[in-house]
């Protein structure tokens, strides 16, 4: 390896580095406003101007020199000082004096970097430039006057978020970023940008004036608007969640979040409910704890096995859901479903509903088919990594299904199932790449196996899979599904699915754990409603039980492709509300069935015990266990009806989402820009 030398001491680093990274290896922190290391290089800002030998005697930029053999860098020179105090005070000759009503204060790059490259005086006396402010949306506010042009924002939305509708216009003084004519920024990773905006420019439109960091108390915890259980950090000031930032996690989402996961937190605090309700006379009405879970009891007590039901939502907890079948799989009863959507996976090997290459390792693959998907909808960051790796230009993609703009090219192979059995005889590249392919991967989405014919997707797609040796990949949707299939959380033996137990004379006592996704308006059983909003299983309910949001317990969950997770609770849960396992726990004493177990940790040792992968926290198998493919599905006709996404609507998805103003200002906005496209 070569070796240069940073302020006297030599460093080995790998070849194709830059200056500024080998001076990071020493330890050397080089300050930068335009350089990222997830982004191409620009070298605009000039603030990492360095000193080397050989070289010509001037600062350079460490960002874009290329890193050399005997290469001497000085990072802390007399030179480099000065170079970066004039640096300093460029950039600052049109920057506003907006630190006291800025949100971006407290934690702002160039607030940070004023500190110690700043003059306490201007040498410019000239009048400040100002800038009109731009229009992106509901989500991004501007103040473009206090824009450095660093262009970070303009290359990620064009780079990573493959959505190039920011840019730079003018020369010189009348430089400025802005959007194309002036519209919003229909990226579902867009506030991304707010992240990465060294300055005040760029700041969140739903937070301004809301809060300042340091009034913040900060959580780490995960995400479930979707199953790839994306890194973040929950800020939350008292019992209200302020606003959601991703936590880098190279393995699963980076350092990106998408902006349902960023700006669904409104949702949290809106149509919550905080106390039980019992239905009395065809309205619900308030009700004490007491009065609904004797309620509850002495109807299921009531009712055989056979005639009850229990459904868990997309948002569920492993513990609420081990609780359930604890307490209703010990009573006898059998019909225990946690797939709304009807999805026919559940028995078998576990490595039949995962991503078995892994999030991170579908980086490797140079074929990939996605069947019944689109993951710029359903996985926006996992979309944003299919987008890198077919930017390095090292991936061929086909797509079954809908044609929808995914950010990046593919050949398109047919809307409906049948084109699972014509993969072989397709004209395209496609198919040539495939043949050749050295790591194919399929990818099933949930929409395809949602459907009446689903068994039949399920084999023709594990039949594609195993005559060109594809890794097996389903991209679940809810991020309580792993989880669910994990615990067995399936109809057992004659047992009914969601669909049957939803139809009118499914059940006579039916149980939602916060399932909202599926239709119960037909059914004419009694439905207990343990949850988190006046959703639509609120709405039908005869008895609601308040439970407790993701930010407001420890949980655990599994992403789609298994990997355990802790979620960690940031505030506590509205009102009289409870944590969902510690009601099922108070309702099974008055049943008189009482659950072994009192406290959260005895219910996870319980849980590790009979099901133990969920023991190994954050653990994804480097190599997974073999998976009979002919094994998967059943042969039968495939319906000519489209293979279309799981997905209704990105930003209304869950009942967090539904409750958030934010949110609904999205969709609206998505969905006028659809008639416009169609028009």
């Amino acid at each position: 390896m070569p070796i240069a030398k940073v302020d006297g001491v030599e460093v080995e680093f790998e070849a194709g580095m830059n200056v500024l990274q080998v001076a990071e290896l020493a330890g050397k922190e080089i300050p930068r406003f335009c350089y990222h290391e997830r982004l191409s290089i620009a070298g605009n800002c000039r603030m990492c101007l360095v000193e080397v030998k050989p070289g010509p005697p001037k600062p350079q930029a460490s960002c874009a020199l290329p890193a050399a053999e005997g290469q001497e860098i000085f990072t802390d020179s007399p030179m480099v000082r000065k170079a970066r105090h004039g640096v300093m005070e460029f950039l600052l000759i049109n920057h506003p004096l907006d630190c006291p009503i800025c949100d971006q204060g407290g934690e702002c790059d160039l607030q940070d970097q004023a500190m110690g490259y700043g003059r306490d005086d201007s040498r410019y006396a000239d009048n400040k430039r100002a800038v009109e402010e731009k229009f992106m949306g509901p989500l991004i506010k501007t103040v473009m006057t206090r824009c450095i042009q660093c262009t970070r924002c303009v290359r990620f939305i064009t780079e990573v978020a493959g959505v190039p509708e920011i840019g730079l216009i003018s020369r010189g003084e009348d430089v400025e970023i802005t959007t194309y004519l002036d519209k919003a920024v229909m990226s579902e990773l867009s506030a991304n940008i707010i992240d990465l905006c060294p300055v005040g420019a760029l700041t969140s439109k739903p937070y301004a004036f809301n809060a300042r960091p340091w009034e913040l108390k900060k959580t780490e915890s995960v995400d479930v608007m979707d199953a790839l259980g994306s890194a973040i950090r929950v800020d939350a000031r008292g019992s209200a969640v302020l606003r959601v930032l991703p936590r880098t996690n190279e393995a699963i989402n980076e350092e990106w979040i998408s902006d349902k996961t960023r700006y669904a937190v409104d949702g949290l605090a809106r149509q919550r409910l905080d106390q039980p309700y019992l239905r009395v006379d065809g309205k619900l009405k308030p009700a004490s704890w007491v009065e609904a879970l004797d309620t509850v009891a002495a109807k299921v007590k009531a009712t055989t096995p056979d005639r009850i039901g229990v459904i868990a939502g997309d948002l569920q907890d492993a513990e609420s859901m081990k609780a359930a079948k604890d307490l209703f799989g010990g009573m006898g009863v059998i019909s225990l479903d946690c797939r709304q959507d009807g999805m026919v996976l559940g028995g078998g090997a576990r490595e039949s509903w995962l991503l078995n290459s892994a999030i991170q390792g579908l980086e490797d693959a140079d074929v990939i088919l996605l069947v019944g998907t689109n993951p710029r909808l359903e996985a926006p960051v996992l979309n944003a990594r299919l987008r890198k790796r077919w930017m390095a230009g090292a991936l061929k993609i086909g797509v079954i299904g809908e044609a929808a703009d995914l950010t990046y090219d593919y050949e398109y192979l047919g809307l409906g199932a049948g084109a699972l059995n014509t993969v072989g005889k397709s004209k395209g590249g496609f198919l040539t790449a495939l043949k050749a392919a050295k790591a194919p991967a399929i990818i099933v989405g949930a929409g395809a196996l949602g459907r009446t014919d689903s068994a039949s997707v399920l084999q023709a797609a594990a039949a594609v899979a195993k005559t060109y040796n594809m890794a097996w990949n389903v991209l679940h949707t809810a991020a309580s599904r792993v989880g669910g299939l994990d615990l067995g959380f399936v109809p057992g033996e004659n047992g009914k699915t969601a669909a049957q137990l939803a139809a009118k004379g499914g059940a006579d006592v039916l149980v939602l754990l916060g399932a909202d996704e599926i239709d119960v308006s037909k059914s004419d059983a009694f439905v207990v409603y343990l949850g988190t909003h006046g959703d639509t299983g609120a709405h039908r309910a005869d008895v609601i039980l308040p439970g407790a949001a993701y930010t407001e317990k420890n949980g655990i969950y599994v992403n789609t492709e298994g990997r355990v997770q802790l979620g960690v609770r940031a505030v506590f849960p509205k009102g009289e509300a409870k944590e969902d396992w510690a009601i099922l726990r108070a309702l099974s004493e008055r049943m008189g069935t009482k659950l072994p177990y009192d406290t959260l940790d005895q219910l996870r040792a319980r849980l590790f015990a009979d099901h133990p992968t969920f023991g190994r926290i954050d653990y994804v198998a480097d190599v997974p266990g073999a998976i009979d493919l002919g094994s998967l599905g059943t042969k039968g006709a495939l319906s000519d009806a489209p293979l279309v996404s799981g997905l209704k609507s990105f930003y209304l998805s869950n009942p967090i989402a539904r409750a958030s103003v934010t949110m609904a200002e999205c969709a609206a906005l998505a969905s006028s820009a659809t008639k416009m496209a169609a028009e």
